[in-house]
């Protein structure tokens, strides 16, 4: 034990993102500018604007929380995304495949290439969990999650119902 150190307890907590040089800044642009475009994609935007309504400045912080949380480790976000999610009845695997299609496109827009892979890849992750607690919610199965689920072709860009060949969106 180096007497010089503060004990574990005191020292702050580095999330993965300090390493590739994640800042609050850049999670607030992030999040303001991937779901400026959410809401107004045509796949996604009717269904978050319904839930949403007038409470986008709430939501917004909620999710700039939320990837403070997941990148930096600050555990701000206090929240259950997973019954949040759950309780959406439309939501399908093409829309999970959507939104990570446009969080990948902004991500890569608006962030250094090392912070946009680890964005992308958190978010993979997160959406395969939620994608899979929301089937389970509802009794089903659900489809084996693959990478094109998840991964949707970049030659889809900007293509609403495009992104997995699927027409159940």
């Amino acid at each position: 034990m180096n007497l010089n150190e503060p004990p574990p307890s005191a020292r702050a907590r580095l999330g993965p993102g300090v390493a590739v040089g994640v800042t609050e800044p850049m999670i607030h642009q992030l999040v303001h500018g991937f779901y400026a475009g959410i809401r107004k994609d045509p796949a996604l935007g009717p269904i978050f604007n319904r839930i949403i309504g007038d409470r986008w400045d709430v939501h917004l912080a909620r999710m700039c929380d939320f990837w403070s949380s997941v990148m930096l480790m600050t555990g701000r976000f206090k929240g259950a995304p997973m019954a949040a999610h759950a309780r959406i009845p439309e939501i399908r695997p093409t829309h999970f495949a959507r939104w990570l299609h446009l969080f990948k496109v902004a991500a890569e827009d608006l962030c250094p290439p090392e912070a946009a892979k680890l964005f992308v890849s958190k978010s993979e992750i997160i959406a395969q969990s939620l994608q899979l607690g929301v089937a389970a919610s509802r009794g089903d199965a659900g489809e084996p999650l693959s990478g094109e689920t998840l991964r949707p072709s970049l030659h889809a860009r900007g293509k609403p119902g495009s992104d997995t060949g699927r027409a159940d969106a």
